[in-house]
């Protein structure tokens, strides 16, 4: 494994991945901040919950990138195409799997049946997470598939 060329190569598809979610946020197409919704995991103030969710996807998105390099490593390639399809599949697990269960997980966060309470307000994201827009989908998918693409096209193989 080439460890310098995953760090370099990690972080850049971490900064764009990340740009491109907070921008999609920015220009209305989705009300998600998934910083945000992981930074309230831990604390109840929206400010310090927005540093410290920035900071855990971060270390998220460089943490999966491992698993980007270990199938490139293990599968003897890397290419755009390639990064791009496993990107797609994380993209498609993250929305149908990790989204809808998120409110189990998080003590702030409502859930579909039982509505808001006084402790948990943040609304659920819903399959796909369409309860926050239904260009939400889009936005992950695409920044997921340009994370493996820049993943894929820049890893350097040992």
């Amino acid at each position: 494994m080439n460890w310098g060329s995953w760090l370099i190569w990690g972080f850049a598809g971490t900064v764009v991945l990340t740009s491109i979610l907070a921008g999609s946020q920015g220009i209305g197409m989705t009300r998600i901040n998934i910083p945000y919704l992981l930074g309230t995991i831990f604390t109840p103030d929206r400010d310090r919950a927005k540093f410290i969710g920035f900071f855990l996807h971060f270390g998220n998105g460089w943490l999966f990138s491992l698993v980007y390099v270990a199938a490139f490593e293990l599968l003897h390639r890397a290419s755009w195409w390639l990064g791009a399809a496993i990107g797609l599949v994380q993209a498609i697990f993250v929305l149908t799997m990790m989204l809808p269960i998120l409110p189990s997980l998080h003590p702030r966060m409502a859930n579909e049946q039982y509505g808001p309470t006084v402790v948990r307000q943040l609304e659920p994201p819903g399959f796909l997470g369409l309860h926050y827009g239904w260009q939400t989908p889009i936005s992950v998918l695409v920044a997921h598939v340009i994370f493996g693409s820049i993943l894929g096209a820049f890893y350097v193989m040992n």
